[in-house]
């Protein structure tokens, strides 16, 4: 049957999520709570290397409402946290176990835990926990040299390689050779809830629930159950409220599993939220990398070969990304542009810093800062503007698909679709580039240090294999439509309503859509890689179109009619044409009780690639070194825009995160290995005042052929390229070319660079 004409998709309708946290209705971690509850807190590690000697316990367990200390021993027969993505088996001696065991390796690393009545007790009571280590050397520098992990292995487990075609005869035959170095800062998402798990065991059902679960409380379940002993069947993870995610929350940290752990052994609920401290020393940073790169060009600018050798700080241990970003960044460098020839040598390196995962667009925002520094480098050494070279090195639509001759995540990258020109010419347009190129130069020309940068990118979204997806009609005629995926605040509840409502034939405010339920529905992938709207609003169609064929078949044979000459239009079952009598739909769900239900999954074997170019407009401050951002504009071609407010907000968010590693975030540590940033006076991240003014253009030029809807993810694209446009544009603004090599754009960087000039 048909598909009724699409009413909500594609329409800036308003949230559903939002009545309760507008009503104070919000269930985040921090407000969960158990009778008879126990308060978990860690003892972590006061410096960046040791062997771990002992750990005396004695004046902690002696004071009253102190139930129990944890240390190794006690969780020896917990394996180390497993990878979730990219899982090199050379990686795994390097995995991180769930409290230390001989060795220290970060400020910060769980090394103990306490149990007592109350968490003010419980923080108490850790800090008399005695810990005797014995100080070693620690490495600081990824991209130095080497040092010791341990007896047998020393801190690069690995090398990431990837190419294609003949590098070596490209620079032979090159015109010119265009050499960086580059680098950006380690920084991270710093969600406004930071981490917590509470755990309880229910005897009489024999269920092992945590609550606080995000991102992909699936996969979590799983590996939480197989490391403490369970099965999926007897655990699950439960989804509340979640004040952020970022790619920083909802991975298996060490304390997941010692909350679970301990709720079993000492069958009392375990509660342990982190405060701000814990958070900016022991959750996931990223970001760090240096690259060596260099290019083979043309007498015209156009690429030859691209051959880059970087370095990635990952930290102290391999955590469940394991080789996740750098193998993103060396896969998505090329970006939007014809690279012939292609090498990359990405070392992964360990040092005595946290350990590192994911943030937003991870390993793309580090490559897209490298590839367009290189592309503004090409356009210095032929003399032509940014734009121009840019244009020049373009992959044409007429090439789609694209295969770029690499793999990620486990898959091949080919490029589905795109109009990599049109939307530069759009962007371009929106800004009013050649008028503010005019004003620019008029400006400088007063003594202003203003400039305008552009950089271009691709992303990639949609990640599979698969999502599953139940739709069930209640007695009252509401739909409930149940997922395995999580929200991280992305408006999960309203782009699924959204498909389901069209496919349907209802309102998508009689939507209630469940998600991060692990005991609602037995798979999930979970929100990550920018898949929900690709991979679930496909499963949420399919399932929908399903039910809807279904219902009008059961409301058929009460209507002594054929299904063909009904349809189904807001939750009414009406004869087309609109001559007969009708149903409402919940008559229909009340006369078939639970027949109203439909299951469907959507499989995919390739990710979709939306793509973006940035334009920034800075004013450089001498006087105070401060970088302000004027005006930026955004194009971002999503394929199909389910709710283009919802995509809105997504961009304006990535772009508040890309200014913070542009010019403010950054974890820094002395020669000790003591972390430097550790509140919000040393850490500093943007606010509205540093925000600035943005365009946006959302296109769909280009759907998506491999999803009936032509959907692409729209997540990460507002934060992808920040680093690069803003840096592009203080070169611009400075009339210096290549002046800007390190990400963040401090004011004691820029100073340094200011008074290098003079």
């Amino acid at each position: 049957m048909s598909e009724p004409k699409p009413k909500f998709i594609g329409r800036s309708v308003a949230r559903l999520e939002d009545r309760p946290l507008l009503m104070g209705q919000g269930r985040f971690a921090a407000d969960v709570s158990f009778p008879g509850q126990w308060h978990m807190r860690v003892v972590r590690s006061p410096v960046a290397h040791g062997r771990l000697i002992a750990v005396d316990a004695t004046a902690a367990l002696a004071l009253p409402g102190v139930h129990a200390v944890w240390t190794h021993k006690d969780v020896a027969h917990i394996p180390p946290i497993p990878f979730r993505l990219t899982g090199l088996k050379e990686l795994e001696p390097y995995r991180q176990t769930v409290l230390a065991k001989d060795y220290v390796r970060y400020v910060g690393e769980p090394v103990a835990v306490v149990f007592a009545a109350d968490p003010y007790l419980a923080e108490d009571v850790a800090d008399l926990v005695e810990l005797e280590i014995e100080p070693r050397p620690p490495v600081l520098d990824a991209s130095g040299a080497t040092g010791p992990f341990d007896a047998e292995r020393a801190t690069e487990p690995s090398v990431i390689r990837k190419g294609y075609g003949d590098v070596e005869a490209a620079f032979k035959a090159a015109h010119a050779i265009v050499s960086l170095t580059l680098s950006t800062g380690r920084h991270s998402g710093v969600p406004m809830e930071t981490r917590g798990a509470i755990a309880r065991y229910d005897e009489a059902r024999d269920i092992l629930e945590m609550h606080g679960a995000a991102k992909v409380p699936w996969w979590n379940r799983d590996h939480i159950a197989q490391m403490i002993g369970r099965t999926r069947a007897n655990m699950h993870l439960l989804e509340g409220h979640v004040g952020g995610g970022f790619g920083i929350r909802g991975e298996i940290y060490p304390e997941d599993v010692l909350v679970c752990a301990a709720a079993l052994v000492f069958k009392k609920p375990i509660k342990w939220i982190e405060d701000r401290r814990e958070h900016l020393i022991a959750a996931n940073h990223s970001r760090q990398q240096q690259h060596n790169i260099r290019t083979a060009i043309d007498a015209d600018g156009h690429i030859l070969a691209i051959d880059n050798k970087f370095f990635h700080d990952n930290g102290a241990y391999m955590r469940t990304h394991a080789a996740t970003v750098p193998d993103l960044a060396a896969a998505m460098l090329p970006g939007p542009y014809r690279v012939p020839a292609y090498r990359v040598a990405g070392h992964i390196r360990l040092t005595n810093k946290t350990p590192c995962g994911t943030y937003r667009a991870p390993g793309r925002y580090e490559s897209s800062f490298v590839r367009e520094r290189l592309m503004d480098a090409i356009a210095a050494k032929v003399g032509v503007d940014g734009v121009e070279i840019r244009r020049r090195n373009l992959i044409a639509k007429s090439a789609m698909p694209y295969d770029l001759h690499l793999d990620t995540l486990g898959t091949h990258i080919v490029y589905d679709s795109g109009d990599y020109a049109l939307l530069l010419d759009k962007t371009l347009a929106l800004a009013g580039w050649p008028d503010l190129q005019a004003d620019l130069k008029k400006r400088r020309a007063a003594g202003e240090k203003v400039g305008a940068g552009v950089a271009m990118f691709v992303e990639k979204s949609g990640l599979g294999p698969s999502d599953t997806v139940r739709i069930d009609v209640k007695p009252d005629g509401k739909v409930e439509v149940v997922t395995g995926v999580a929200s991280i605040g992305q408006g999960v509840e309203t782009a699924m309503a959204q498909i389901a409502a069209d496919a349907l034939g209802v309102d998508y405010s009689d939507i209630n859509v469940v998600h991060g339920q692990t005991d609602r529905i037995d798979t999930g992938a979970g929100a990550f890689a920018s898949r929900v709207t690709v991979m679930c609003g496909e499963a949420t169609r399919l399932a929908a179109v399903k039910l809807r064929d279904k219902t009008l078949r059961l409301a058929a044979e009460l209507m002594q009619t054929e299904a063909s000459a009904l349809d189904m239009v807001d939750g009414e079952i009406v004869r087309r044409g609109g001559i007969g009598p009708s149903m409402p739909l919940a008559a229909l769900a009340q006369a078939r009780p639970g027949e109203l239900t439909a299951e469907d999954t959507f499989l995919s074997a390739h990710m979709v690639y939306p793509y973006g170019v940035h334009i920034a407009v800075v004013k450089v401050d001498t006087e105070t070194n401060a970088v302000h951002v004027e005006r930026y504009v955004i194009g971002y071609d999503v394929g199909k825009a389910v709710n283009p407010r919802l995509v809105e907000g997504q961009i304006a968010g990535g772009l508040a995160q890309g200014l913070g590693g542009a010019l403010l975030e950054e974890f820094v540590y002395d020669d000790n290995g003591e972390p430097l940033s550790v509140t919000f006076a040393d850490y500093l991240m943007p606010t509205a005042r540093e925000t600035p003014p943005l365009a946006i253009l959302i296109t769909e030029d280009a759907p998506s052929p491999l999803n009936p809807m032509g959907l692409k993810g729209a997540g990460e694209g507002g934060a992808n390229p920040v680093g690069a446009a803003i840096a592009s544009a203080i070169d611009d603004a400075l009339q210096r070319p290549g002046a800007i090599a390190d990400l963040p754009v401090t004011p004691q960087r820029l100073r340094s660079l200011l008074n290098t000039a003079r």
